[in-house]
């Protein structure tokens, strides 16, 4: 994989200077470099006394690391900066394989939240929920950790044990969370026949996942038959995002023909790009349907995006997290990490930027009877995140019909149950509908 040019777009991760240091002043011209090397003198000025003064001796890569972390995450919620081993890390994560708890996170008023665990994995099977908020590890408070440092200490030889003190919303008092951790082997996709109907899940973006997506098509033609298969579902839930290259394939591979998939617009023209289906549907047209929910991010919020308004896909359940920026992975001088990024806003095939904003589905369908509808202004969403990138050109849907089951039947998942029906064209599941007004969703935040 190239390095130099690779593109994330997996949610949350913060943390980040010495880039500047070398690009600066030729990115201002000549007429500003006498303020910036002002500036990098004090810079020098305050690390040299932080060096010599401080209760305590600190190295000087320590005090650069810190430098660099704390200016690029400065910059919005998904800017960061990994050095060496986080930059190694990340690597082998993105592979599809590493040791831990599963736990997709970012950091947030200095605690680290939860975006998604991953399925059947240590986080998962604990219960930990998308919006926890991770308050200790093994008793030591993560108030004023760097990012980077909880998650090595989340991280460890597979077997080991790591107590969680979590925060949630509706508990009154932190509590813990023991887990074991485990080697994470990110099958980001499967599959299983439902009667007729193929069932996809996908979830995360790694470099396994369009193989892995063919692999599953490929299957439940044989299982089910490919004149039987009356349609697919393609469960986006909880997908926290990942590689664009790997969106931009998924979308590939359910599009028959060159329609657009998605549209970069950064600050460089190279930055700008955009991206078009080959001929070639692997399910051979048959209908689709997408869930989507809150923890339905970035990469996974592309793909839902392009088969919408190419309408391809039915895309239905709760409306996704927004995140509509584009994050470029950029290695710095030997041994010195990288800098992750965001260098492009996303635009959907029809022009419009779900940043901050979200892919609003057609079908809006909630997964219990019971859940009170939660006013934008606190959802789990990306506009809640501070600093987040301001929402532009997003477009103007509105949709305030909720589908709910009907009060007393209970359901496994009612979202599935109810793209299932929508697939063979008739109606079993039980259900009740309301309109609820949310005046943050006709407009940007």
């Amino acid at each position: 994989m190239n390095w130099n040019k690779w593109a994330l777009i997996g949610t949350g991760m913060a943390a980040g200077f010495a880039v500047a240091l070398m690009v600066f002043p030729a990115a201002h011209g000549a007429s500003n470099a006498g303020g910036t090397y002002q500036q990098l003198d004090l810079f020098t000025d305050a690390f040299e006394k932080v060096r010599d003064n401080y209760v305590r001796p600190v190295d000087d890569s320590e005090l650069i690391d810190d430098a660099v972390q704390g200016m690029v995450s400065s910059l919005d919620p998904h800017s960061s900066y990994m050095d060496a081993k986080a930059f190694g890390d990340m690597q082998i994560t993105t592979k599809g394989e590493f040791g831990g708890l599963g736990i997709e996170v970012t950091m947030e008023d200095g605690l680290i939240k939860v975006i998604s665990p991953i399925d059947d994995t240590p986080a998962a099977k604990a219960g930990i929920k998308p919006g926890d908020y991770i308050a200790g590890i093994d008793g030591t408070p993560v108030q004023g950790m760097a990012l980077n440092d909880a998650i090595d200490k989340m991280r460890g030889a597979p077997g080991s044990k790591v107590t969680l003190t979590v925060l949630r919303q509706g508990e009154k008092k932190p509590f813990d969370v023991a887990l074991t951790r485990a080697v994470i082997k990110v099958d980001s996709v499967r599959s299983h026949a439902e009667g007729d109907i193929g069932y996809i899940r996908l979830t995360a973006f790694n470099e396994r996942t369009d193989s892995g997506l063919e692999a599953a098509v490929k299957k439940l033609k044989k299982e089910i038959g490919p004149d039987k298969i009356k349609g697919y579902v393609l469960d986006l839930r909880n997908n926290p995002g990942g590689l664009l290259d790997q969106a931009i394939a998924v979308s590939d591979d359910l599009l028959d023909g060159t329609y657009e998939v998605v549209s970069t617009r950064g600050r460089h023209p190279e930055d700008t790009q955009r991206y078009n289906a080959k001929p070639g549907d692997i399910t051979d047209g048959k209908p689709i349907v997408v869930l989507i929910n809150a923890g339905t991010a970035s990469a996974s919020e592309i793909v839902a995006g392009a088969l919408q308004d190419n309408h391809r896909a039915k895309i239905l359940g709760m409306t996704s997290f927004g995140k509509g920026s584009v994050q470029t992975i950029i290695p710095l001088r030997e041994g010195g990490g990288a800098l992750r990024l965001t260098t492009a806003r996303y635009y959907t095939p029809s022009g419009h930027s779900i940043q901050a904003t979200g892919i609003v589905p057609e079908v809006q369908v909630a997964q219990s009877a019971d859940d009170n509808p939660i006013p934008k202004s606190l959802r789990e969403t990306e506009a809640n995140l501070p600093g987040h990138l301001a929402p532009q050109n997003s477009p103007n849907k509105v949709n305030d019909t909720i589908i709910r089951p009907a009060p007393g039947k209970k359901y496994d998942d009612f979202q599935l149950s109810y793209a299932l029906d929508l697939l063979r064209g008739k109606t079993t599941v039980s259900f009740v509908t309301e309109r609820v007004k949310d005046d943050q969703t006709a407009k940007a935040d």
